[in-house]
């Protein structure tokens, strides 16, 4: 048993500064679908926005860290077990992710490539494409620290994006696209639980009020900047109960590895600071078409009851021990994969279920996406 303890130790020392863009800083920025005239694709008559189009961190991300030195990426088994056939992409589950379940869903498409793929096809573009990548944050050393891609430069993809979609389908048709397509902003999990927590230094610079309000100032910088692209359907989410996940738990919940206040006190904080300021962005700009989206309360309920959910499992991730394993340490070569991963909240030590992300998406259609229809 002591050895055992060492070596979670030694795990969380060596590998625990990505940690993920635990659930949520995580989701998806969408765009749907409508008509288009260009012949490249057929979109569904029955489309309600014309593609999905998703910034942030783990959670959303589809493969966009796969060429990068970093461990905030996991193209290796057992990751994708149960995601078309069993091959790895770079998403951070078993299977798919909450964007792709959206995308499906509506009926848009089957999944939500990642931009960076070298494989993408051209027409992908035109329903929509994750920029998202593992580690991000709202602040700039959070995705240092992980090796990631911080949101400065997936907006810089996005550019990028825009211009492929002017060439495809002229500058009308891409800007009637962007203004009719669902935009889902994920992230924040980073900040909170791999730097503000873990890093000395910045806890000299800020307490978890100026950290926070930091993060919620550059959120709304980013939704500000996409609202300037011409982006009129913006879902951003707000932090997750970090201090419930499984490796938070495992690092800083005691011997019986129960919720850790001060991590969730600290998403709390962040999300009433976030909600105001898309508010009153929203105010500003005249447009309420800017949605914070409370993820928080909906995956704690989860978490808290898992068998009214139909979930065995909430404490542990189906990877491994389930205490500690995230991307390298979940792998195919050390760590056994529990057989039935629905019984699952999380597949690994941060990241949800399949299941876990299809309830969670069911829980948030009727209540956010029909202010936009």
């Amino acid at each position: 048993m002591e050895q055992r303890r060492s070596v979670h130790h030694h795990i969380i020392s060596s590998r625990f500064l990505y940690s993920s863009s635990i659930l949520w800083c995580s989701f998806v920025l969408v765009l749907l679908f409508t008509t288009t005239t260009n012949a490249l694709v057929k979109l569904p008559k029955n489309a309600t926005f014309p593609a999905i189009i998703v910034f942030g961190d783990s959670i959303v991300d589809a493969g966009n860290n796969d060429d990068m030195i970093t461990e905030a990426r996991c193209d290796y088994p057992p990751y994708g077990i149960d995601f078309n056939g069993g091959v790895p992409t770079g998403r951070f589950s078993n299977g798919k992710v909450p964007t792709d379940i959206l995308a499906e869903v509506l009926g848009i498409k089957p999944s939500i490539p990642a931009y960076r793929n070298p494989k993408l096809k051209p027409e992908e573009l035109l329903t929509g494409v994750t920029f998202a990548s593992g580690g991000a944050g709202y602040v700039d050393l959070t995705t240092k620290i992980a090796g990631g891609i911080p949101l400065s430069q997936q907006l810089k993809y996005f550019e990028e994006y825009l211009e492929k979609l002017k060439k495809m389908v002229g500058e009308e048709r891409t800007k009637f696209i962007i203004q009719k397509s669902l935009f889902v902003i994920i992230c924040g999990s980073n900040d909170i639980a791999n730097d503000f927590f873990i890093v000395p230094t910045i806890r000299l610079q800020y307490d978890v009020n100026s950290f926070t309000a930091l993060m919620a100032n550059n959120a709304r910088s980013f939704a500000q900047a996409l609202y300037g692209y011409g982006a009129r359907r913006i879902l951003m989410f707000g932090a997750p109960p970090i201090g419930c996940v499984p490796s938070q738990r495992t690092v800083a919940g005691g011997p019986k590895r129960e919720c850790v206040d001060r991590f969730n006190d600290a998403s709390k904080l962040f999300n009433t600071k976030l909600s105001a300021n898309l508010d009153d962005l929203s105010r500003t700009l005249q447009d309420t078409t800017l949605i914070y989206v409370d993820i928080y309360n909906p995956l704690l309920d989860i978490i808290l009851k898992p068998q009214q959910y139909g979930f065995k499992e909430s404490h542990l991730g189906c990877c491994g021990t389930g205490l500690i394993e995230v991307t390298a340490l979940c792998n195919s070569y050390t760590a056994k994969v529990c057989p039935i991963r629905s019984d699952y909240v999380f597949w690994d030590s941060f990241h949800p279920t399949e299941t876990a992300y299809r309830i969670i998406v069911a829980k948030l259609l009727d209540r956010y996406l029909s202010r936009f229809i």
